[in-house]
């Protein structure tokens, strides 16, 4: 049965080491017969949310921006893959403000299949965990919803790296699987 893919791309840089791993997810998702789309966030404006809660009550949020057009696109897929460079042990700032913003919408994002990717020049695996546990508490609050899988694209600082990896086959097996 095919699935709506919805990833969300939270690399500050095109064809950057997450990106290039999104796109693999992306290939194989693809392959298995998913509608696949991949929003790259940093391409998109989204405004940090403040706290008004001027979406208390009908789910829209005071700022007008990208962010509602990427809010309905989470409620509707069927699979949201979120992906990240490591930045200090966590997610990077750019996914970080995409998961606050669904505050206006997050009850309605429910029974979702979860994927994460990271990337980071670090080694090891148990590292990496901080930045899965901030995936895993935006996760918790999204009801009915699975985590499925993740990749952990290490050993890559610079960009391009993540090609010499075994990330990059895990990415798109993983796509393959959604």
């Amino acid at each position: 049965m095919s699935k709506k893919i919805l990833i969300l791309s939270g690399s500050p840089r095109e064809e950057g080491n997450s990106d290039v791993l999104c796109e693999q997810f992306k290939q194989g998702a693809q392959e298995a017969g998913h509608k696949v789309e991949k929003i790259f966030i940093n391409d998109k404006k989204i405004h940090a949310c403040v706290a008004c809660y001027a979406c208390r009550g009908n789910g829209t949020c005071a700022f007008k921006d990208d962010m509602a057009e990427i809010l309905e696109k989470m409620v509707q897929a069927d699979v949201i893959v979120l992906a990240s460079p490591v930045y200090f042990y966590s997610i990077n700032g750019q996914i970080k403000i995409l998961i606050d913003r669904t505050v206006a919408r997050y009850t309605e994002i429910r029974n979702k299949e979860l994927y994460y990717i990271i990337t980071a020049a670090d080694t090891s695996i148990p590292m990496m965990q901080r930045s899965i546990e901030c995936f895993r508490g935006f996760a918790d609050c999204l009801g009915g919803s699975q985590e499925k899988g993740i990749v952990y694209g290490v050993g890559a600082w610079n960009k391009g790296e993540i090609q010499k990896t075994k990330a990059m086959q895990e990415a798109f097996e993983m796509g393959r699987r959604a």
